[in-house]
């Protein structure tokens, strides 16, 4: 068998077969370049979903059902959901970043004491279980794990 050297799609070909399943259907179109203009806006519009979904986990994670914690768990919940969404339909690590940015500061702004002196995540009575606490800790967990996570898992392949 005789291989061209000036041909390496078909001297792959010719050693390895066919390829299995095309990479690319869709033909490669200029005009479909990524622009800064609109990653730029993805980021702030992800920072500001981000810091409404933060807001809405700061105010809910003190809601108990006796010594049950609801609240933090739907809030825990619906904030590693919207990071995960993000993560998975952007591809795009700083959009991801983006919300998380957003869950974080929307968390430390209205953890703190209001203007009148109203507080909207009271510290706990000592020795009581303090939402408060895990709440700010797992979502800075899951800020770090969604935007850490690897952007393509490798599958073994059976044959």
């Amino acid at each position: 068998m005789k291989l061209r050297l000036t041909e390496p799609e078909t001297a792959f070909q010719a050693y390895i077969g066919p390829p299995k399943w095309p990479i690319s259907d869709v033909p490669y179109n200029p005009r479909m370049r990524s622009t800064v203009l609109p990653r730029v806006l993805t980021w702030v519009v992800a920072f500001v979903v981000g810091a409404v979904y933060g807001l809405a986990g700061t105010i809910a994670q003190g809601f108990d059902i006796g010594w049950f914690p609801l609240g933090l768990l739907i809030a825990l919940a619906g904030s590693a959901a919207l990071l995960a969404a993000v993560r998975l339909l952007t591809s795009d690590r700083w959009a991801c970043l983006a919300t998380g940015l957003g869950l974080l500061v929307a968390m430390l702004v209205f953890s703190g004491t209001g203007p009148g002196g109203s507080v909207i995540v009271p510290q706990a009575v000592e020795g009581e279980f303090d939402t408060g606490v895990i709440w700010t800790i797992g979502v800075t967990v899951l800020v770090a794990v969604t935007v850490a996570w690897p952007s393509r898992l490798r599958v073994a392949r059976a044959g």
